[in-house]
């Protein structure tokens, strides 16, 4: 077994966000303890971990006596992990139950911050969400595609304020619009979804501009806790649905598979944006 200092805990929510950590992890010499979700953590994840134990949702106590007894000491969490399963028929452990009760609301922030100080208890960090992946981060400008126009920039940034505003709210970190209408806000069905829903909106509006997608952090983005992310699918999604640009915002977004991402964009003609609160002053 490799030394403390090369064991890392992985909290694996869904989606290819935890396999491409732990690979990366794997590839750099460290050993991934991993805490695994029944029925939301991908199988496939255990070719990448030292070891693998499987939990349900809801139960905090077990797994921090396994990374804990593991020797680790820096933890991610990391994938998707749908707010209305936190909160919907699970069955909570007593440690889980003592900190759902001290909770000042239910929003993602709250309940990360106060699983964090949690596993501090018992000498573990919650680490960044981007570690290993920092060189993932997108950067400030053109990615992909051709320049935004002056209507798709005016778009954009009314968008940009829209999305801050609502993540803000824990509404989600998403809007679509067309001629800075906003045609959907992001909830609890993800990114695409709501894409998706948006091009069925699109279609009964009629011809016009295409569509604009703009995904922000949160206004006090906490880089341990559900870091913005983007993949292909969401290129795929965005074509599908009658949308031309993506704006994601710079240096707190990962891109899942940034071949794959870039490769996307070429063959669907998107244009992608890195922008900051600087972009549109």
């Amino acid at each position: 077994m490799a030394p403390i200092s090369e064991r890392i805990g992985l909290i694996a929510g869904g989606g290819s966000f935890p396999l491409l950590f732990a690979a990366e992890a794997k590839k750099a010499g460290r050993e991934v303890f991993v805490v695994a979700l029944n029925d939301i953590t991908a199988k496939e994840l255990e070719q990448y971990a030292a070891q693998t134990r499987w939990f349900r949702l809801g139960n905090v106590g077990g797994p921090i006596d396994y990374l804990r007894d593991s020797g680790v000491k820096k933890v991610l969490i990391v994938g998707s992990i749908p707010h209305v399963n936190i909160f919907g028929g699970i069955l909570p452990d007593l440690r889980a139950a003592k900190l759902l009760f001290k909770l000042r609301d239910k929003k993602a922030g709250a309940i990360f911050t106060a699983v964090a100080e949690e596993f501090a208890q018992d000498g573990m960090e919650i680490v960044s969400s981007a570690t290993l992946l920092e060189h993932l981060l997108v950067k400030p400008g053109l990615i992909s595609g051709k320049k935004p126009d002056a209507d798709t920039l005016k778009t954009a940034a009314f968008g940009w304020k829209a999305a801050k505003a609502l993540s803000a709210f824990d509404v989600g970190l998403t809007v679509v619009l067309r001629d800075q209408v906003v045609l959907a806000a992001e909830g609890l069905e993800g990114t695409d979804a709501c894409i998706k829903r948006a091009g069925e909106i699109l279609k009964k509006l009629g011809k016009g501009h295409p569509m604009t997608v703009v995904k922000v952090a949160r206004p006090a983005q906490d880089m341990r806790f559900d870091l913005p992310v983007a993949g292909a699918s969401t290129l795929r999604a965005m074509a599908e649905a009658g949308a031309h640009t993506l704006v994601i915002e710079a240096g707190k977004t990962l891109i899942l598979g940034m071949e794959d991402f870039l490769a996307a964009a070429k063959d669907t003609n998107i244009t992608v944006l890195g922008a900051d609160d600087t972009t549109f002053t």
